[in-house]
């Protein structure tokens, strides 16, 4: 009921326009004492809590010590969790520095089919006083059948007067410029302070073997530890005054599948228009009860010469058996070894097995490696059949 005499009209006269309410809202102090306001009750709502809700909102569980609860109320507390599980595959690990090398020999095999299996070779052959011998040798080397890619070759110079580096080098140019270059040549110079004679007289008097072979030793190791890398296979020891050989004598070898190989070892010799076939190398032998019985009357520093009347000692030469024209492939086991041609799995050489420039159960050289490759349980085998010919060397007879 409005008033007498007042209409809705007049009514609204009265009141006041909006823009006069917006003003007063959009004025500054009514709005800072709306901010002020709602502060306070949001301060004063946070306070007044009771300490009880503050437990509950940050505790889950009962409020007890961890050390009070019982295990039926430990797996109740846990019960809602579930431990997060991460499955952290590593990336690779990327080594982005090249003075970090890693070599897996685990994957280095020395099998039977080794031209198959792409196994690398390292052919070895320690020289002095060469010179004269470097043509016929490359040319014989140069014509093994084992792919040249897979092949390296490694020398040692040492005590030498001649011309031998330069005739070597010469000859290193004219294969590795040649249609079977290969894979790499290295050239490794030591001396060993041997002053003595290269003439046939003074190398095989019996005064110079334990001189001479121990430093024969010294010369084998020296190569064969600056040569030998990590994919090496086989070490193939070669002589440099081989005058003929198979070019297959490399997978001949690895085809018997035997930790240490040597051939047998001849020479020709004409006479009178007749060829003589010579039993050259004596050191491949097989032990006697006589040699261990001279052996263990010796003092342990000496060492034992093969092929001497000072020092009879009753082994079986290999170089008196066999017959080129038999079965190439028959075996004999040995004890003791010579060094013209010698192939072996590197993993014998990298287990320890070297060349004694000691005496090793009183021998020393390519002798003491067969002995101390028997002694850690090699087997060291002869080919009595198959022969490799050595140069005429005249010191020693015909047929034996």
């Amino acid at each position: 009921m409005m008033p007498k005499g007042m209409t809705v009209k007049t009514v609204r006269g009265k009141l006041p326009p909006l823009r006069a309410f917006a003003q007063i809202f959009l004025r500054t102090r009514f709005l800072l004492a709306i901010f002020m306001a709602g502060l306070i009750i949001m301060l004063w709502r946070n306070l007044s809590g009771p300490a009880a809700n503050l437990q509950k909102f940050y505790c889950f569980g009962p409020a007890k010590s961890p050390l009070e609860i019982s295990a039926n109320e430990h797996n109740s507390w846990h019960a809602h969790q579930r431990t997060p599980i991460l499955f952290n595959h590593h990336e690779p690990l990327v080594v982005d520095t090249q003075t970090i090398q890693n070599d897996d020999l685990n994957s280095i095999k020395s099998t039977p089919e080794a031209w198959k299996n792409k196994e690398r070779v390292l052919i070895l052959t320690p020289l002095r006083d060469a010179s004269y011998y470097l043509a016929k040798y490359f040319d014989l080397v140069s014509q093994l059948t084992y792919p040249h890619e897979l092949i390296d070759l490694a020398f040692l110079i040492s005590d030498t007067k001649d011309d031998t580096k330069a005739a070597l080098v010469q000859e290193l140019q004219r294969i590795q410029k040649g249609v079977k270059p290969f894979r790499s040549v290295k050239i490794v110079e030591k001396d060993f302070g041997l002053s003595e004679s290269q003439d046939v007289e003074v190398r095989h008097s019996f005064a110079f073997q334990g001189p001479r072979r121990k430093a024969m030793g010294r010369a084998r190791n020296y190569l064969l530890y600056s040569a030998l890398k990590p994919d090496h296979s086989w070490v193939y020891w070669r002589d440099v005054d081989i005058v003929d050989s198979p070019e297959r004598i490399l997978e001949d070898f690895m085809s018997h599948n035997k930790d240490v190989i040597v051939p047998n070892i001849w020479f020709h010799r004409y006479h009178d228009g007749h060829d003589i076939e010579g039993r050259f190398d004596y050191n491949s032998w097989q032990e006697s009860e006589k040699g261990l019985a001279l052996a263990a009357k010796l003092p342990k520093d000496t060492v034992l010469a093969e092929g001497y009347k000072e020092y009879e000692t009753g082994r079986k030469y290999m170089a008196k058996m066999g017959d080129w024209r038999q079965d190439k492939d028959d075996e004999i086991e040995l004890d003791g070894i010579g060094g013209v041609s010698i192939l072996v799995k590197a993993d014998v050489h990298r287990s320890g097995i070297n060349f004694p420039a000691y005496a090793f159960e009183n021998q020393a050289e390519t002798e003491g490696f067969a002995k101390m490759a028997k002694r850690a349980g090699y087997k060291v085998i002869g080919l009595p059949n198959y022969v490799v010919w050595h140069i005429d060397t005249e010191e020693k007879p015909g047929n034996a």
